[in-house]
């Protein structure tokens, strides 16, 4: 096989990689930042009432795979060609390794270890035998496998309030829900009520199939399923989303409620305080390797006072 980078603006990210899957015979198109790692790298994300997610960034990466030498050069060739890819440019054409893909990927991902009890383990490994709770899951489409140290966080966190805790949280809300990981661990933690919910479709039906290979019962859906007031809500984003939704995350939290916020670097946390003051006090709970994972409670109803 042979890998052919391209590099395109933003606006071309989409009709490129449209052009190259579905008439210039890819295997496979990946995009990614060319600012990666510098000044200029910036997340992509979206969120109900913020534009929607861009298909690639300002300036993108775009590898795409093909069976041979002669098909990647036509693909380039052609694509070339069109008036509207004059800001496409060709970056490299080069030989990919003859590998058992299968393989290779799954040796990537082994079991998790969240605590000593609780872990995340893909279906092609055996379940450790000191795992008393455990997710199955593989890595796919939608975002958390608990690989990431934000996606740790919060499942460390929900097992260990789910073990101290007098009662379980009874309602419980994942916003951004990816594979539905935080959620599936809520409800295996006692959890009677949860519901995930993302903007992406994709991340919505991830999330089912995941609890159902779990055998947890959960409610996935797009954002406006979220209603009313939860005991617990967990929103593993990005800072900046965060920041947005913080009146609409404070406010589903419940009387007495808490409320878990990650995919905050250690330099955001004071903006995250700001943002989330009006509604309710946060502060750090937790951090690792630069990241770190906040959250806070609101106060109990006092007594005799209307529901």
């Amino acid at each position: 096989m042979v890998e052919l980078t391209l590099r395109a603006p933003e606006t071309l990210v989409e009709p490129v990689s449209d052009a190259l899957m579905d008439e210039l015979d890819a295997l496979a198109v990946a995009v990614e930042d060319a600012d990666a790692g510098s000044s200029e790298e910036r997340a992509l994300f979206g969120e109900p009432g913020l534009p929607p997610p861009a298909a690639g960034w300002q300036r993108s990466t775009l590898r795409a795979l093909f069976d041979d030498d002669a098909a990647a050069e036509r693909a380039a060739t052609l694509l070339l060609a069109q008036d509207w890819a004059r800001e496409v440019h060709v970056q490299g054409l080069a030989p990919v390794p003859d590998e058992d893909w299968v393989r290779l990927t799954q040796s990537q991902f082994t079991p998790v270890a969240i605590t000593p009890a609780f872990w995340i383990v893909p279906s092609w490994h055996a379940v450790p035998s000191e795992a008393t709770t455990v997710i199955r899951l593989d890595p796919g489409l939608a975002f958390g496998t608990g690989t990431h140290p934000t996606t740790r966080m919060c499942l460390r966190w929900i097992a260990r309030a789910g073990t101290a805790a007098g009662a379980p949280y009874k309602r419980v809300l994942d916003y951004g829900c990816g594979s539905g990981i935080l959620a599936i661990a809520a409800a295996l933690h006692g959890a009677r009520e949860v519901h995930a919910v993302d903007i992406d479709p994709a991340a919505v039906a991830a999330t089912a199939d995941n609890a159902a290979r779990n055998g947890v019962t959960l409610r996935a859906a797009l954002p406006d399923a979220a209603s009313g007031a939860y005991d617990l809500v967990l929103a593993n984003i990005l800072a900046t989303p965060l920041r947005l939704l913080a009146p609409l995350l404070a406010g589903h939290v419940a009387p007495g409620g808490r409320l878990v916020l990650a995919g905050i670097l250690e330099r955001q946390a004071d903006e995250l305080r700001a943002a989330y003051a009006p509604h309710l006090t946060i502060d750090v709970l937790d951090s690792e390797e630069g990241w770190v994972l906040m959250g806070g409670a609101r106060a109990p109803r006092p007594e005799g006072a209307a529901a």
